[in-house]
C-alpha cells in the first residue's frame, strides 16, 4: 500500500491519465444515466446492437481516412431509427431488430477492414477501447457532447421517466411517446459513440447496463436510482482506468470488471439485507 499510493499520485502528473479520467467520467455519467431509462424500458441491449453497428462506419471511416466520428454518429442515428421502425411497423420484436442491424454493422464492417488489408491498429483500438490515447481535441469533444446529453435527459426528463415505466399508459395521458423513443435512442447512438472510445465496441453496452443494474439492487426511488448509477459509474472509470495503469492491463476490461465487482457487491447487499 506504501508504494501504491506514490504510484497513483506519478500517474495523476500524466496529461493522457488526467485526459482518459476526464473524458471516461463524464462518458461514465452519460451511460449511467441513459442506461437507468433504458434497462428500465427493456432496451439496455440497443446499446450493444448499435455498438456493434458501429463496425461498419468506423470501419468505412477508416478506408477513406475519415475521422470515425463523422460517419459513427450519423449512421448510428439511422440504425437507431431503423431498430425503432423494425420494432413497431415490421411486427418484429425489439430484440429481434436490434440482432438484425446489429448483424448487418458487424457484417460490413468486416468487409470494410477485408478491403483495407485487415484489421489495423486503429479498428483493433475501436473494437476494444483505447481511452489512454484520448486526445485534447477529443477529451473537449468529449465534454462538450456530454454536456449536451446530460441538458436534453434533463428537459425531457418527466417524458423518459413516462415511456421508462409505461408506455402505453404515457400515450394515453397524451404524450408524444415516438417523439420521446426518437430523443432517447438518438442520445444513446451519442453516449455509446462517445463510450466506444473508453472500452471499445465490444465492451461498450457493459458501461450502460452495469452501473443501472448495480444501483437498482440498491435504490427505492428513480432519481435515487440515477444518483448511484453515476457515482459506480464514475466510481468504475477511475479505479479501472489507476488499475490498468499500476498492473498494465488494458483500461477498457478493468473498467468493466470493476463494473462487474460493484454488481456482486450491490446484489450481495441486497440479499443480505433482505433475510
Amino acid at each position: 500500500m506504501g508504494q501504491v499510493i506514490p504510484q497513483i499520485a506519478e500517474a495523476l502528473q500524466f496529461g493522457f491519465i488526467q485526459r482518459a479520467l476526464v473524458a471516461g467520467c463524464f462518458i461514465g455519467a452519460c451511460c449511467a444515466v441513459l442506461g437507468v431509462f433504458l434497462v428500465l424500458r427493456r432496451l439496455s441491449l440497443i446499446g450493444e446492437g448499435l455498438a456493434h453497428f458501429s463496425l461498419a462506419p468506423i470501419g468505412l471511416a477508416l478506408l477513406l481516412g475519415i475521422y470515425p466520428l463523422y460517419l459513427a454518429v450519423p449512421l448510428g442515428i439511422l440504425a437507431s431509427f431503423w431498430i425503432l421502425h423494425l420494432a413497431s411497423r415490421a411486427k418484429m420484436y425489439g430484440d429481434a431488430a436490434i440482432g438484425l442491424v446489429s448483424a448487418i454493422g458487424v457484417a460490413t464492417g468486416v468487409i470494410m477492414a477485408s478491403l483495407g488489408s485487415g484489421f489495423n491498429v486503429d479498428l483493433f483500438g475501436y473494437l476494444f477501447g483505447d481511452i489512454l490515447a484520448v486526445s485534447r481535441l477529443e477529451s473537449i469533444m468529449t465534454i462538450g457532447l456530454s454536456f449536451v446529453v446530460l441538458l436534453l435527459v434533463l428537459l425531457n426528463f418527466q417524458d423518459l421517466f413516462a415511456i421508462a415505466f409505461d408506455e402505453e399508459y404515457a400515450r394515453v395521458l397524451g404524450l408524444n411517446t415516438e417523439r420521446t423513443n426518437q430523443i432517447l435512442v438518438i442520445l444513446t447512438t451519442f453516449t455509446v459513440i462517445l463510450g466506444i472510445k473508453v472500452v471499445g465496441i465490444m465492451l461498450v453496452s457493459s458501461l450502460i447496463i452495469f452501473p443501472a443494474v448495480t444501483a437498482l439492487q440498491l435504490s427505492k426511488g428513480f432519481k435515487n436510482a440515477i444518483i448511484f448509477a453515476v457515482v459506480a459509474a464514475v466510481s468504475s472509470v477511475v479505479m479501472g482506468i489507476l488499475l490498468a495503469f499500476l498492473f498494465d492491463l488494458p483500461a477498457g476490461a478493468t473498467i468493466v470488471l470493476v463494473n462487474f465487482v460493484f454488481f456482486l457487491a450491490s446484489y450481495s447487499f441486497r440479499i443480505v439485507t433482505k433475510r
